[in-house]
């Protein structure tokens, strides 16, 4: 019997001391974030990951809109999430839902809405609010995200423009790839989403007169199972190397504009 109680003494020694030696899994931390900020984004994280040994999955979604795969719709639905990041006017619906944990939000960056056409095509004159209209109103097709500027685009400029009609009818939300395949003739968006996308030639931002600065901030998820490293990744973000990555992808620190 003593021998017994011995042998099963020193396996759990042993499994302890493998346990001990055995290296510590790295935080997974769960990240949703809309479009505007997915570029700078995905140029941050391999030093964040780096520094911190936190592993991060991102997630894309709308910031607003009405379709399924919004930020907001997804997190209704229960997909998992310890931090988001996207568009102030987002994020406030979902303060209001109660789904954000309180004074955690930190506005990172900002940009403009700028226009963009297929490589190659003549760069059209949108140098003038009615320059912007009259090729507005010439375009065959014009596609814009369903999400924030799009609601700014069909609730507030096109109508502004008297155009909401005339654009109507030409409109959709197949976003700048469409106008890559060549599917949509010219396409508007914040300027961070059109930098560099292959296959489309930048005109340039939408005048001062027409202009919406989406600013995209961070804040953690109520629930947050990862909360420590989530403020960690904010922290990051929220720091002067953030600022030095935005300009290449069309935005500036939050406040610029």
């Amino acid at each position: 019997m003593r021998s017994i109680r011995l042998a099963a003494t020193i396996v759990l020694l042993t499994a302890g001391a493998v346990n001990a030696q055995a290296p510590t899994v790295p935080a997974q931390l769960k990240v949703m974030t809309s479009g505007g900020f997915a570029a700078p984004l995905a140029q941050l994280l391999p030093e964040f990951e780096k520094v911190s040994g936190i592993s991060v999955v991102v997630t894309r979604g709308g910031s607003q809109g009405p379709g399924p795969d919004t930020i907001a719709a997804q997190l209704r639905r229960g997909v998992p999430a310890d931090m988001v990041i996207m568009s102030r006017e987002g994020l406030n619906d979902l303060i209001a839902e109660d789904r954000i944990v309180a004074h955690s939000d930190i506005a990172l960056a900002s940009t403009p809405l700028g226009l963009s056409v297929r490589a190659g095509a003549a760069k059209p004159d949108i140098g003038t609010l009615d320059a912007l209209r009259q090729t507005l109103l010439r375009a065959r097709s014009v596609t814009f995200p369903a999400s924030t500027s799009g609601t700014y685009l069909t609730g507030s400029l096109f109508p502004r423009l008297g155009i909401e009609h005339e654009m109507a009818a030409k409109s959709s939300n197949a976003g700048v790839a469409a106008v890559a395949r060549g599917d949509a003739e010219l396409t508007i968006q914040p300027q961070s989403e059109l930098l560099h996308v292959s296959g489309t030639d930048f005109v340039g931002p939408l005048p001062a007169q027409a202009q919406f600065i989406s600013v995209f901030s961070a804040a953690l998820v109520s629930g947050s199972s990862n909360e420590a490293a989530a403020r960690q990744l904010i922290e990051f973000l929220s720091s002067g190397k953030t600022s030095q990555a935005l300009p290449a992808h069309g935005m500036s620190p939050a406040g610029a504009h």
